[in-house]
């Protein structure tokens, strides 16, 4: 029973914040967050956001100083956390410790990508996709890990996006290799992260592209989910395309359908046949049926 921070590591209204939490109850994390002076305006449902001058104080209040992973195990293991995909916010906690743990120390560059993956026209496109883009890698690739270039491809293979299917894609790679370049990465690691978001344009990797096949089956997972997901999907995916009558999208929608049941193999790795390839089958026959 006690109240953890993790490092001020999230930056923003110029300066950095830590994350305050409880592994009890949140009426400790409350008694705790008032005797130390915290407004209740910091907090954001299972946890108060506390400015890096704060840090140093808190932790002599009695808070334990963890890292962010080990504070989000916690959380998790508490029964207090509210899962990612319930909030209705920025989704900051999970994507931050993700970002830092494959490029610390661009926070201009996290901050950035976070604003457009919260774009309001986004609706299955957006922050929620991209965790679970990145949730999907964990599966495919556990315990190793996938290679950084791959996940950076993940961060930004729908970073922009307008629904222009292909001219997407493009916009996001060459925006990949802008802003990696001006991040310090070496031309070639930049250069592979564009041609990965590149591949997502059609989910058809080579024969042999293991780091593309990853990448194209953690984009396509989703197929794979369960009845109820999978029709948070479509509905979410229809209001991406709010603009376009029921009759265009329908039509629309149904040839994009078939060109997915047409791609042998759906899923390129043998992980992610095993874990989606049926579901994913079943699902997309059940749209077109």
């Amino acid at each position: 029973m006690a109240v953890y921070l993790d490092p001020p590591l999230w930056p923003a209204h110029g300066t950095h914040f830590s994350h305050l939490i409880s592994d009890k109850s949140l009426e400790e994390l409350h008694a705790f967050a008032a005797a130390a002076g915290i407004p209740e305006r910091a907090f954001d449902g299972d946890h108060y956001d506390v400015a890096e001058a704060r840090y140093s104080g808190l932790v002599a209040a009695g808070a334990v100083p963890v890292e962010g992973r080990v504070l989000v195990r916690k959380l998790i293991a508490s029964g207090l956390r509210i899962p990612a995909r319930r909030r209705s916010g920025s989704l900051k906690l999970p994507l931050l410790t993700r970002w830092n743990a494959v490029l610390p120390g661009h926070d201009a560059l996290f901050l950035d990508l976070l604003d457009r993956w919260g774009e309001e026209h986004r609706k299955y496109h957006g922050r929620t996709h991209l965790l679970a883009v990145l949730e999907a890698l964990d599966l495919l690739t556990g315990p190793a890990g996938p290679p950084r270039t791959v996940l950076l491809a993940a961060w930004f293979h729908d970073a922009v996006y307008r629904g222009i299917a292909g001219q997407d894609e493009e916009e996001s790679a060459r925006l990949a290799e802008d802003r990696l370049a001006h991040a310090g990465l070496p031309d070639a690691e930049a250069a592979e992260v564009a041609r990965l978001v590149r591949m997502t344009a059609d989910h058809q990797p080579e024969a042999g592209d293991g780091s593309a096949a990853l990448l194209s089956d953690a984009d396509l997972s989703v197929l794979g989910g369960e009845p109820a997901a999978y029709a948070r999907y479509l509905s979410a995916v229809r209001q991406d395309f709010a603009h376009i009558g029921d009759d265009d999208f329908a039509a629309g929608r149904a040839a994009v359908v078939r060109q997915l049941l047409q791609l042998h193999p759906l899923f390129h790795t043998p992980r992610g046949r095993t874990l989606w390839q049926e579901a994913a089958h079943r699902n997309l026959n059940g749209e077109l049926g």
